[in-house]
């Protein structure tokens, strides 16, 4: 795109998450010269959610803003403004100050958490996704108080670490027989079970919520749990609400189907982040990633595209991390389709690698204190590398050792 195009280009990016900020940054990193309108739906300074269930939730940080000079790299922040709709035959998005005209949209509005049905509006239920929440839940730990967390996935897990580390009393209920059900197979996650036990926390399985009331949770088998507060962690959801009836293609589950340089089903639309899928050739199927890492990533995808250079598919080998009682776990790849696992390491201990072959080449890597093996399997991944599961299995062999 020639210079004197791009000054005529407003792009309009809607969600100033990480996604959304990385895309700003991006595009004046690669030398778009026209105007970047970034739409926030919070008022806050656009800031990071991993330090949220940490260091901001324990108050070892007042925030977690981006450090991005705004101003410097002249893209407007229009925060504290909800986006209601979208005309694309106008090529406006709706606000509640009025329509924002753009030559470009990017969506990236990421991702609701789902509630708890029925505690909608309940005193002393809480979610965690926004500064707000982590403002609103500092004080419950400060005091100490009973918690009960509906939710052993992530968010649940490393809530749970923090409270025990202010000194609450911690239950979580789950309704599956294990933790991380929905993220990785039981002879992978089974073990984590120990780590809720050895950090004093409560982990029920296989336990549904009747109901929330004043003071306690109360199962379907009729039991009470104290809880001066309940926080929710079971999952997040698209935030896509805003583009029905906009003639944006949105999947069953309400994510953006992007294509393989993320643009959407609408010409100078684009989705990056929690809230769109790609194709993922390396794995053949369509990918919706909500993670850190994809917000990182995508954004530098659309910017390239944006300003008229060809980029490289978007096909990258997602990756994340949690801190939950005292480990650190990495995850890298997809292993839904894949036939055989091979272990590096005792389960029991305090690190131990999961690897995740398909037809002997590695696609998915899951490192408990083992931050070598996700940097080396990391890269074998991307290689498409294939892997003598044998030699693998040593944890003193390095993986990349392991590699034929």
């Amino acid at each position: 795109m020639s210079e004197q195009k791009q000054a005529q280009q407003h792009v309009v990016i809607v969600g100033a998450g990480m996604a959304g900020v990385q895309t700003a940054v991006a595009l004046r990193e690669q030398g778009f010269a026209g105007p970047v309108t970034l739409i926030g739906a919070e008022p806050h300074q656009p800031y990071d959610r991993p330090p949220l269930s940490k260091a901001v939730l324990l108050g070892k940080a007042e925030d977690s803003a981006f450090d991005v000079d705004f101003e410097a790299l002249s893209i407007e922040l229009r925060l504290g403004l909800e986006v209601t709709g979208l005309r694309a035959g106008d090529h406006a998005v709706d606000t509640e100050a009025g329509p924002v005209p753009y030559d470009v949209l990017v969506i990236a509005t990421g991702a609701h958490p789902v509630t708890l049905p029925g505690t909608e509006g309940v005193p002393g239920v809480h979610l965690l996704r926004t500064l707000d929440d982590a403002a609103r839940l500092k004080p419950v730990l400060e005091r100490r108080h009973d918690i009960v967390v509906v939710g052993a996935g992530w968010i649940g897990a490393e809530f749970a670490t923090a409270a025990r580390e202010a000194g609450c009393a911690v239950t979580v209920v789950e309704a599956a027989d294990r933790p991380l059900a929905g993220a990785l197979p039981a002879e992978v996650a089974a073990p984590m079970a120990r780590w809720y036990e050895e950090s004093g926390a409560t982990l029920l399985t296989r336990a549904r919520v009747e109901r929330v009331e004043t003071g306690s949770v109360v199962l379907a088998d009729g039991r009470p749990l104290a809880a001066d507060a309940v926080v929710v962690g079971i999952g997040a959801r698209p935030a896509t609400d805003w583009l029905d009836g906009s003639g944006v293609a949105l999947d069953a589950g309400g994510s953006v189907t992007a294509d393989d340089r993320l643009r959407t089903s609408l010409p100078d639309v684009y989705a990056v982040g929690d809230c769109a899928s790609f194709p993922s050739a390396r794995y053949g199927e369509r990918l919706l990633v909500h993670h850190w890492d994809n917000a990182l990533q995508g954004p530098r995808t659309v910017a390239a595209d944006i300003i008229g250079e060809t980029p490289d598919v978007y096909d990258p080998v997602p990756y994340f991390w949690s801190e939950q009682f005292g480990r650190f776990v990495q995850y890298a790849g997809h292993h839904t389709t894949t036939d055989a696992l091979v272990r590096r390491g005792d389960s029991a201990g305090a690190s131990w690698s999961v690897l995740w072959l398909r037809e002997g080449v590695l696609v998915a890597l899951l490192a408990v204190g083992r931050p070598r093996d996700l940097a080396q399997g990391r890269k074998l991944i991307e290689a498409a590398a294939r892997i003598d599961p044998e030699r693998a299995t040593d944890p003193s062999v390095p993986l990349k050792a392991a590699a034929l």
